[in-house]
């Protein structure tokens, strides 16, 4: 598919984004509203923009289609941040932003160039102390243990693969995870409102003015092409906007209730979709067109397109059976806006695919294996490298196998697990688990290749065995001998019981030393910035966790400062 063939209301556009209108003469035209800075979806990345314009004495205008927030509020709230910040300081970690270039470069490739990468890395105890200047806490409670997330009471862990041998022999460990430091119960939804609050707060004592529950449904520009502003459709303030927030929240907590994948699942997402739908029928009746002008640029941060299925089916069908991971507000809408005045995008078939085998320890002590029978990953990496290689190299297809002793263990560390980590192994080895006393059996379950299968358990225990490393990299240490009986359990991007969060990484493409979006022949668009996961950006080759909120902040940050340095 070519760009230059993608335009609005084309039968693969996706989107209600419409086409660009031309303002003949901006300076006369009577518009609604106006400001240096009009940013496009107040998440991670346009908080930051908002609050880096504002800093260089920018006025700015934020539009969002809910109260603001986006995945970066929903998400679990870690910051990937290193080289010496002062959490890291505080726990005695020892870190530079040459050890951090050297673990990341092996994760981030060539998504982006060199220079960018190592600025995000000498800028990344700026970005966390800013952060702090801002209102957001952290905690150097240190977790040192491998895990996927930390327990309660740490705040400052691995997120990533620092501790795998294989990228330890490039740069030396350091915890980079800073989660958000937060009162009261713990809770693994949401908890990334402790660093988008106090952000937002920030900018509205600032001077930032937001247009909550409103959408933009294109972009203006002049007769040289130059964006200049949107045309927004905003729900008026009163009743009706009061009514129309509680539809919104109602729909889309009933909708989280269960994974979609989950069984009784679909009874909830249609309550969810009545309470949505009423949304809707309030916003056709009562939103007003208005036209905002951006005496500067726009910044388009309105996350990417997860939830957009047509969008995942056209652009990266390995993940569409995988679950939607963020908010239903990602359904691409600023990429598309982009692409609207010819912003060209890259990597839009990368999405990150979460399956986590840690905690429990004793999963990740098992092994894995595809359809063929073979082993393919170190199961000890992080969950988006496991997740990665089993949707882009097998198919989607992946199998647990452990030994009794290894699921016996499984069940009591998941019971000391936090509630969402504890009730999803829980619901595996419940519903998912299959027990067979031979080989053959076991991979008759799934139809697995028997003569591969029983080479991958011997090779397995061997290594076991040995005091060395598998042919994976995995310490046998971190291995333990499976023999008779076996369990087995799906966790296959399409496992009903087993659901594999997904979230996209592609987006519009900027110029990396000012956040410009470039254009289908390699110009940049005037007036016309993206940050956060609309565009391309250090996390848009494979996730780590907290490295989307990281890069939000990093890019968002880079256009306020640049259109602050513009005369």
């Amino acid at each position: 598919m070519l760009e230059t063939e993608l335009i609005p209301n084309s039968k693969i556009w996706h989107s209600g984004v419409e086409s660009p209108e031309i303002i003949e003469n901006p300076s006369v035209y009577k518009w609604s509203d106006e400001a240096d800075l009009i940013v496009i979806g107040l998440g991670g990345a346009g908080v930051s923009a908002a609050n880096e314009a504002l800093d260089n004495n920018l006025s700015v205008i934020a539009i969002d289609k809910t109260t603001g927030g986006g995945s970066t509020a929903r998400s679990g709230g870690v910051f990937y941040a290193g080289g010496g910040t002062p959490i890291q300081k505080d726990a005695n970690i020892k870190d530079s932003p040459d050890n951090m270039y050297r673990y990341l470069k092996q994760e981030v490739g060539n998504v982006v160039k060199d220079e960018t990468l190592r600025q995000f890395c000498d800028t990344s105890p700026a970005n966390t102390q800013w952060l702090m200047d801002n209102g957001v806490k952290f905690n150097s409670s240190y977790y040192q243990t491998k895990t996927s997330y930390p327990d309660a009471g740490y705040y400052l862990y691995h997120s990533d693969n620092s501790l795998v041998p294989k990228y330890m022999e490039t740069a030396e460990p350091a915890a980079r995870g800073h989660r958000g430091w937060e009162e009261g119960p713990f809770k693994p939804i949401g908890v990334g409102g402790t660093i988008y609050y106090p952000l937002k707060k920030s900018a509205l004592s600032k001077g930032l003015r937001m247009y909550s529950q409103s959408e933009v449904k294109s972009l203006l520009i002049n007769t040289q092409g130059d964006v200049i502003g949107c045309k927004v459709m905003v729900m008026p303030s009163g009743t009706v906007s009061v009514k129309h927030k509680k539809l919104i929240r109602r729909g889309e907590l009933f909708q989280m209730i269960l994974p979609p994948s989950y069984p009784g699942s679909s009874f909830f997402q249609k309550i969810g979709q009545r309470f949505i739908n009423k949304a809707q029928k309030l916003e056709k009746k009562y939103r007003q067109a208005k036209y905002f002008r951006a005496k500067k640029g726009v910044c388009i941060s309105a996350g990417g397109f997860i939830f957009n299925r047509a969008m995942v089916e056209e652009y990266a069908p390995k993940y569409s059976k995988g679950m939607p991971l963020g908010t239903s507000q990602d359904n691409g809408s600023g990429i598309r806006l982009g692409q609207s005045v010819g912003g060209r995008t890259k990597h839009m078939d990368r999405v990150t695919a979460w399956r986590f085998l840690n905690p429990p320890m004793s999963f990740a002590k098992g092994m894995v294996v595809n359809k063929d029978g073979k082993r393919f990953c170190n199961e000890m990496v992080y969950g988006a490298t496991l997740g990665d290689e089993m949707c882009e190299n097998n198919d989607g297809k992946a199998y647990l196998i452990l030994s009794e002793e290894l699921f016996k263990s499984s069940k009591l560390e998941a019971a000391k697990s936090l509630p969402f980590q504890r009730d999803a192994a829980k619901m595996l080895m419940t519903f998912n688990a299959v027990k067979r006393k031979n080989i053959d059996d076991l991979a008759k379950v799934y139809g697995i290749n028997e003569d591969n299968l029983k080479e991958s358990i011997q090779q397995y225990n061997e290594s076991a065995i040995n005091d060395d490393y598998c042919s994976l990299g995995k310490a046998s240490k971190d291995m333990k001998k499976i023999d008779a009986p076996y369990y087995i359990m799906d966790i296959s991007i399409d496992s009903r019981l087993s659901p594999l969060p997904t979230l996209t990484l592609g987006g519009l493409e900027v110029d990396e030393t000012t956040g410009n979006v470039i254009n289908t022949q390699g110009k940049t668009i005037k007036g016309l910035f993206a940050a956060g996961r609309s565009a391309v950006g250090v996390c848009s080759n494979i996730y780590v966790s907290g490295l989307s909120i990281a890069d939000c902040v990093f890019s968002g940050r880079r256009v306020g400062k640049y259109l602050g340095e513009i005369i």
